[in-house]
């Protein structure tokens, strides 16, 4: 089950869309859907997660606590709405081609992929445009 949760104004387009897509992602790697909540909030508040639970005093635009339990994919993940936002100006993309890609790189860390190394960024980055493309199939 995928849940959407606001801790700002913002609200996704199209949720059921997007929860069909996630879900299409989880089952192409072979895994299986648990318990997944995204939470979309604002820099301070994923600034307070931050500095709590990573010891990092920076703004990012994800967090991902990860409960996967073997094939099962299950575990919250925190979008900072502003960050996606100044990021999608940075790399020169559309706010939604970003926060789509911010909302599955979530999973595919979740999915055991990885973004430590610079090819383990550029696996990543491969992986999240393979996902991306299966938008345009829900």
């Amino acid at each position: 089950m995928i849940l959407f949760n606001y801790e700002t104004e913002f609200e996704l387009g199209n949720e059921t869309g997007i929860e069909k897509w996630v879900s299409k992602v989880i089952s192409y790697y072979g895994f299986e859907e648990g318990e997944i909540n995204y939470i979309f909030c604002d820099d301070d508040y994923l600034l307070k997660l931050n500095v709590e639970f990573l010891e990092h005093d920076t703004f990012t635009d994800i967090i991902s606590f990860d409960y996967t339990l073997g094939k099962l994919i299950s575990g919250d993940i925190f979008i900072s709405i502003e960050r996606v936002r100044e990021n999608a100006l940075n790399f020169d993309q559309t706010f939604e081609n970003e926060l789509n890609r911010v909302i599955i790189h979530g999973i595919l860390h979740y999915l055991g992929f990885k973004d430590k190394s610079s090819t383990e960024k550029s696996v990543m980055r491969a992986e999240e445009d393979r996902c991306l493309s299966f938008l345009t199939e829900v």
